[in-house]
C-alpha cells in the first residue's frame, strides 16, 4: 500500500510532462508559418522542395540541337572566338608586334666594343643626347681617324642612318663601317665622312618606349644634333626598311621647314609604303582580322604622304632618290617597291632604282652590289668624284 502510494507521484510527473511536451508541440505548430500556397487549391500544401521540382525545366542550347549540328556549331564558336582574340591582342599589343627592340635575346645589352675588331680602321662612340621631349637617345657616331689630324678637309658628309624594327644598333655597325670605307677611299682625305646612327627610343641603350610620334621626335632630335655639331655638312638620310618611313618623314620636315637642313640625298633600302599597305599585302586573305585592323593602327609610317610632302608646294630643293630594292625579299612584298618608284615619280622626284638580284630583306646592302650601289649614290650625290 505504502509502496503503490509512492509511486503515484512519480506517474502524475511523467504524466504531467507528456502533457507538457503535447501543449509545447500545439504551441509550436500554432506559431510557426506555414508556407504560401502559390498553385492549386489551398487544401494542397507546397513545399520549396516540392516547387522546385515542379517548376518546367530548360535544356541547354547544345542538347536542344539535332545532334549532326553540334560539331559545326562548337567549331564555329571556336573560330569566332579565336578570330576576336587575334583582333584584341594585335591591337593591345601592336607595338611590341612592330618594334622588336628585344629580338635577338639580350640585343640591348650588346655593345660597340663587342664589334670593334671587325668596324677597323673605323673607330665608333656612343652620345647620349635628348629627344625634342627629353627622352634619353642613344646615337652610335663612326668615321675614320685623319691620319694628319691638323688638315682641314675641304668637305664634309654627314650620313643618317635608320635601322630596321628589329634588333640592335652595335651589330650593324660593321655593314655600316664597309660603307664608310669604301666611300671614303674612292673620295680620299679631300671629304671626311661621318656616319650617325640612331638608336630610337627603347632600342639598344636609349631610354623609353618606341612609338611613331616619339620616334619622330627622335629623328628630328638627331638632325638637329647633327646640324650643331657639323654645320656645314652635307646631308644624306638613309633608312632600312621600317627605317626607310623613319627617314621619308625627317626629310619632309626639313625640306618643308625653314631653316631645315640641306638634305642632298635619300637612300630607301627595302622600303615599304605603309603599314596599312603592308598589312593588305601580306594578309590578303578577307577571313583574316589584319586587313581589318587598319582602323586601330596607332602606327602608320606613310612614306607615299611623306614622299609627296618632299616635292610639294613650299618645299625647298628637294633630295634625290636611290631606292634599293632586295629580289627575294620575305619580308616586304615586290610590289611595295613598285609603288614607292611609282609615287617618286609621280611627285617629279629624281629616283634611281637598284635591284639587287638574289638578296634577302636583310642582305641587300650586305651584298657587295648593294653596298657599291649605296656609295656610289652617297659619292654623286654630293659630286665629290666620279666612279668607274
Amino acid at each position: 500500500m505504502f509502496a503503490e502510494k509512492a509511486s503515484r507521484p512519480a506517474i502524475s510527473v511523467v504524466l504531467g510532462s507528456a502533457s507538457a511536451l503535447k501543449f509545447g508541440r500545439r504551441l509550436h505548430t500554432s506559431t510557426v508559418k506555414r508556407p504560401a500556397v502559390l498553385n492549386g487549391p489551398r487544401s494542397r500544401r507546397q513545399f520549396p522542395s516540392q516547387l522546385a521540382l515542379n517548376r518546367p525545366q530548360t535544356r541547354p542550347f547544345l542538347t536542344s540541337l539535332p545532334t549532326f549540328l553540334v560539331p559545326p556549331v562548337v567549331f564555329t564558336g571556336l573560330l569566332l572566338a579565336l578570330w576576336t582574340y587575334k583582333c584584341l591582342m594585335t591591337v593591345i599589343f601592336q607595338e611590341k608586334i612592330l618594334y622588336m627592340s628585344y629580338m635577338p635575346p639580350r640585343t640591348r645589352s650588346e655593345t660597340i666594343e663587342d664589334y670593334a675588331a671587325t668596324c677597323k680602321p673605323v673607330e665608333w662612340k656612343e652620345h647620349r643626347i635628348q629627344s625634342l621631349d627629353g627622352t634619353d637617345i642613344a646615337l652610335a657616331v663612326g668615321s675614320i681617324p685623319r691620319k694628319d689630324v691638323e688638315a682641314v678637309p675641304g668637305k664634309e658628309v654627314v650620313i643618317c642612318y635608320f635601322q630596321g624594327n628589329g634588333g640592335s644598333t652595335p651589330p650593324r655597325l660593321p655593314l655600316l663601317s664597309n660603307t664608310i670605307k669604301l666611300v671614303q677611299s674612292r673620295a680620299g682625305e679631300s671629304v671626311r665622312f661621318t656616319l650617325v646612327a640612331l638608336s630610337y627610343r627603347g632600342y639598344w641603350t636609349s631610354s623609353g618606349r618606341a612609338t611613331e610620334p616619339g620616334i619622330k621626335l627622335d629623328a628630328q632630335a638627331t638632325l638637329a644634333w647633327i646640324k650643331a655639331t657639323h654645320p656645314n655638312a652635307s646631308i644624306v638620310i638613309w633608312g632600312q626598311s621600317l627605317g626607310a618611313g623613319v627617314a621619308c618623314a625627317a626629310a619632309a620636315q626639313h625640306v618643308t621647314q625653314e631653316g631645315g637642313l640641306p638634305i642632298q640625298g635619300l637612300v630607301l633600302e627595302t622600303p615599304f609604303t605603309s603599314v596599312k599597305s603592308m598589312l593588305l599585302a601580306l594578309y590578303p586573305e578577307r577571313w583574316l582580322p589584319y586587313r581589318y585592323l587598319s582602323g586601330f593602327l596607332r602606327s602608320h609610317w606613310d612614306s607615299e604622304a611623306a614622299l609627296r610632302r618632299v616635292s610639294g608646294e613650299g618645299a625647298r630643293k628637294p633630295p634625290l632618290v636611290l631606292l634599293v630594292a632586295a629580289t627575294r625579299d620575305e619580308v616586304v612584298p615586290a610590289e611595295e617597291a613598285e609603288k614607292i618608284q611609282k609615287v617618286c615619280e609621280d611627285a617629279k622626284l629624281v629616283i634611281k632604282r637598284v635591284n639587287v638580284i638574289g638578296a634577302l630583306h636583310n642582305e641587300a646592302t650586305t651584298r657587295r652590289e648593294g653596298q657599291e650601289a649605296v656609295a656610289r649614290f652617297i659619292l654623286e650625290t654630293n659630286e665629290t668624284t666620279d666612279i668607274p
